[in-house]
């Protein structure tokens, strides 16, 4: 694992208060050669759609990074305080880390946080300016970007990560294990059965009061699930006025399944394993 951080140099893309495209990109080549024609083609591919506009939607974001201090030394200081002796804790809890590049960075509004293959490796990107627009500078938000994204890491090179189903529904109830096993691995780093990243205002009591409802909701929705309706994933839809729930709903089910299984048993399971012991699960 290495820890790439770029953020003495980040400044160096602006003019004063202004993001410059020809600085940035002085600055990229100088601290991540190689990077910037993924970054550029990423860009060009959300303009193309004509949802963004650059003027509107990436300079603002851009040029906050150099006119909120307070917050980008917060952001920088959080990612450092996740990242600090961070090897050695997963190898005291699981006995092996995944090989894996994790790199703090000025993007262009590319995600918060992002698994790629850069310079034909593994590499979680943390863009601080979509840290910062999202408001995700604090310890947890920190923390719940980098471990959670760790924890995919860890299965698809110790175990498997992506499956091909034979339906949408395959595709889901896949979705809802992986996911839970990301979210395990964060709450066995944080040392807390009960952590979760997206436990704010209440999320995680009301969850846990309706994980019955959940369970039951889920398994009803799955053989007419789409990516368009689906109320599962994400803080922009909505299950019962709450986002993110299929997290919560993960984590829970391969907790259950820690009972008797191992951790690095389960992240070899293949889809009909998962569906068996989903069905009875949420038939309790």
């Amino acid at each position: 694992m290495h820890i790439i951080d770029t953020y003495p140099a980040l400044l160096a893309a602006f003019d004063g208060p202004a993001f410059r495209c020809d600085k940035w990109q002085a600055y990229l080549e100088a601290n991540l050669p190689g990077l910037l024609p993924v970054l550029t083609a990423d860009v060009q591919e959300t303009l193309g759609t004509g949802q963004v506009t650059w003027e509107q939607d990436y300079l603002p974001v851009l040029n906050a990074v150099a006119t909120a201090p307070a917050l980008r030394e917060k952001a920088h200081d959080s990612f450092c305080r996740a990242t600090a002796n961070l090897e050695a804790r997963i190898q005291a809890q699981f006995g092996r880390s995944p090989d894996v590049d994790i790199v703090f960075y000025l993007g262009l509004c590319n995600g918060a946080g992002w698994v790629t293959e850069y310079r034909g490796r593994r590499a979680i990107l943390l863009g601080i300016e979509k840290i910062m627009e999202l408001g995700w500078c604090g310890p947890d938000d920190m923390i719940g970007l980098i471990y959670h994204e760790l924890g995919h890491c860890y299965q698809a090179q110790y175990g498997v990560l992506h499956r091909t189903g034979q339906s949408t529904a395959d595709s889901f109830l896949w979705q809802l294990f992986t996911e839970g096993i990301a979210m395990v691995f964060e709450q066995i780093l944080v040392g807390d059965p009960d952590y979760y990243h997206q436990d704010k205002d209440g999320w995680s009591s009301w969850c846990a009061s309706h994980l019955q409802e959940i369970k039951a909701d889920f398994l009803r929705d799955l053989p007419t699930m789409t990516f368009a309706d689906q109320r599962y994933f994400g803080d922009w839809v909505s299950y019962r006025g709450h986002g993110d729930v299929g997290y919560y709903l993960g984590a829970r089910f391969v907790r259950s399944l820690l009972a008797a299984h191992a951790f690095e048993e389960l992240i070899g399971w293949d889809i009909p394993q998962v569906a068996h012991h989903f069905t009875e699960e949420a038939s309790r």
